[in-house]
């Protein structure tokens, strides 16, 4: 999937009013994801992303909020998520959560489904709730 038509799903999926917003909200997204699973995994999503998005990958996967390098994931919950993607793209927590689940939903289209198994694996099940209905599903019951 190329740049643009990323951008566009998210905007259209979270339905914001425009493709800057849309761009905020998926690096804020990608951005806080990197720093939640393994850097490994966050550089095998890179892989398979636009240059322009895996950027945003490889960059949070090198280090975490507090700049310290790291090799594993952080551990938070999905208050700390939402905050973190709400900073990041400058909205309220309830918009943050709306436009992640639109990011993921686009990524589960974009990436491997290996790799969005993994990355089902890597999220704690409350983040796990903001991937598209069919994919959180898989893991419960």
């Amino acid at each position: 999937m190329q740049h643009d038509e990323l951008i566009g799903k998210v905007q259209a999926l979270a339905q914001l009013p425009g493709r800057g917003p849309a761009e905020r909200a998926t690096q804020a997204v990608l951005t806080t994801l990197a720093e939640r699973v393994p850097s490994g995994l966050a550089h095998h999503m890179a892989a398979q992303l636009p240059p322009e998005l895996a950027v945003w990958l490889r960059d949070a996967a090198g280090s975490s909020a507090d700049g310290a390098a790291h090799s594993s994931a952080e551990r938070f919950d999905l208050a700390t998520f939402a905050g973190r993607v709400a900073a990041r793209a400058g909205t309220d927590e309830s918009a943050a959560l709306r436009e992640a689940a639109a990011v993921l939903e686009v990524l589960d289209a974009a990436l491997a489904p290996e790799l969005m198994e993994n990355l089902t694996d890597a999220l704690p099940a409350d983040i796990g709730e903001l991937l598209p209905s069919a994919r959180a599903t898989d893991d419960t019951d």
